[in-house]
């Protein structure tokens, strides 16, 4: 058994937030209260002035495995996320082969299995991808499946896009749609903006987006389906996802860290690791996210993990290097340090972005602390102060432009299934 003392109790799910006491035995929270310290406790955690929030849970991270296992494997991106506080991962679907099969959803679930956390893998939306026939649903939920996604490309094809969401309707499981029409953008990963004129390309416009987060925000209406918004970036689209919560749509809105934190100036001080899947946008569209996050249009923080070799970074010019950052050791920090210390959320709310609307996605049974739940927690310290180094990162990869970055909110210890998985040193 054991005891987690004196910490600050955060639950999302019944707005909790109050010093009491948790005791763990067989995996699950047995009792909540206050209890003596005493013998029969094999491990007695002091919790005192620490947070003991739900293990985080990201519904959107890149392990790189099968077939890009030199950027992040399930191992690699696992410790990564106990690291960060995580008790529950979505992997996504983009590997090689991607995720359209059987046997490589039973890999990733039988390789997850040796990590002690959660590693649940979403399948494709679509046959290798290629955005022209429907995988088998039936079968690779059957297989595991958490759910589906093509990330890292756009379905094109609107008639297929709604076949999809009326099968997963019907099967009860979500869809993730990365929003980009490509016959908007003239260069990826860059923002239509000053840092892309400063560079001298065009870019990557909003409406890219924004059209695209239209057509199936009335899709998602139209069907009933269960849909997400991957990595929100536009303050326009999350007008659209508002407007169509309000209307009856089950749509669910994403956003990353890296969003919250940073505007596309970045891009011109930090080169590559500022480069992503939609583009890091203006100053305006970053506060427009955050009044989204505020006011419950956007549901979840997810990291969009995506690890990358440093050799591929470096490619010039920046334009033509590949997008996407790590962020699973972070993400906790900068949530912490621009949303809760600037007061646009408490810490329940921001447990409910980070551990609760991301169970309930995905309908998984976690996210929340009361009796007889998972014992699936992190202990932080929300007023630690940090410093983001290369050497403490324990992914693959450091393709991250927070290398520097002094945050607040430091993970103590990451604890799943009621096993300690990751203790800060």
């Amino acid at each position: 058994m054991i005891l987690i003392k004196d910490g600050r109790i955060v639950d999302p799910k019944r707005g909790i937030d109050d010093v009491l006491d948790i005791v763990i035995d067989g995996g699950k929270i047995t009792k909540i209260g206050k209890y003596q310290k005493s013998e029969e406790y094999e491990t007695i955690i002091d919790a005192k002035g620490m947070v003991v929030a739900p293990g985080l849970i990201d519904v959107h991270v890149h392990f790189r495995d099968p077939g890009l296992t030199y950027k992040e494997d399930i191992q690699t991106g696992a410790a990564a996320a106990k690291k960060g506080g995580f008790t529950t991962v979505v992997t996504m679907a983009n590997t090689k082969p991607a995720v359209d099969n059987v046997e490589t959803v039973k890999y990733i679930i039988e390789e997850g299995k040796k990590t002690g956390i959660n590693v649940m893998p979403a399948a494709c939306i679509t046959v290798g991808m290629q955005g022209k026939e429907l995988v088998d649903m039936e079968a690779l939920i059957a297989a595991g499946a958490a759910g589906f996604t093509d990330d890292g490309i756009p379905i094109m094809d609107q008639n297929l896009v709604k076949t999809a969401m009326l099968k997963a309707k019907e099967l009860n499981v979500p869809l993730s749609f990365h929003e980009e029409d490509p016959a908007f953008i003239s260069e990826n990963g860059i923002n239509a903006g000053p840092s892309a004129e400063a560079l001298g390309i065009k870019g990557s416009p909003s409406l890219a987006e924004d059209s695209l987060v239209a057509r199936d925000c009335m899709l998602a209406l139209h069907t009933g389906a269960n849909v997400n918004i991957q990595h929100i970036s536009s303050k326009n689209a999350v007008k659209m996802v508002k407007l169509a919560k309000e209307l009856g749509a089950n749509v669910w809105a994403e956003v990353t860290p890296h969003h919250i934190a940073l505007d596309e100036s970045a891009v011109l001080e930090k080169g590559s690791l500022a480069k992503m899947n939609p583009p890091l946008r203006s100053v305006a569209d970053r506060y427009g996210i955050i009044e989204g996050i505020k006011d419950g249009s956007i549901d979840m923080i997810a990291t969009d993990h995506a690890p990358h070799s440093p050799e591929e970074k470096a490619v010039e010019p920046v334009w033509k290097a590949p997008s996407g950052i790590i962020g699973l050791e972070t993400a906790l920090g900068i949530a912490v340090t621009n949303l809760v210390r600037k007061g646009h959320l408490t810490m329940v709310q921001l447990m409910e972005k980070m551990s609760l609307n991301p169970a309930k996605l995905y309908h998984f049974d976690k996210g929340y602390i009361d009796e007889g739940a998972d014992a699936d927690l992190v202990i932080f310290d929300e007023n630690e102060k940090w410093t983001v180094s290369m050497e403490d990162i324990a992914s693959k990869s450091c393709n991250t432009p927070f290398i520097g970055t002094e945050l607040y909110g430091r993970v103590k210890y990451t604890i799943c299934a009621g096993q300690v998985v990751y203790q800060d040193k």
